[in-house]
């Protein structure tokens, strides 16, 4: 089993939001609720990250975190089935 940053796809979801953090092969993206996607830095992941653990139960946020044994921005690229 591979355990390298670009297997894992974390994942916020709330009422009406739905977003995708994951790492490819240059760097860190954000797919949002309307399947736009950002390039980020890890700090600025970080800053959506951090609040969502210590807040998101108040707010209605959950984390999750997935793993895949290919990297995940593959399965996004080529529109395989997001089954861990």
């Amino acid at each position: 089993m591979r355990m390298t940053n670009d297997t894992y796809c974390i994942v916020f979801k709330g009422k009406r939001i739905h977003e995708r953090y994951y790492r490819d092969d240059t760097g860190w993206l954000k797919m949002s609720s309307r399947d736009r996607v950002f390039r980020m830095t890890a700090e600025q992941v970080l800053n959506h990250l951090l609040p969502a653990l210590a807040f998101g139960e108040a707010k209605g946020l959950t984390v999750t975190v997935e793993h895949y044994d290919t990297p995940y921005w593959e399965r996004a690229l080529y529109g395989l089935p997001d089954a861990g």
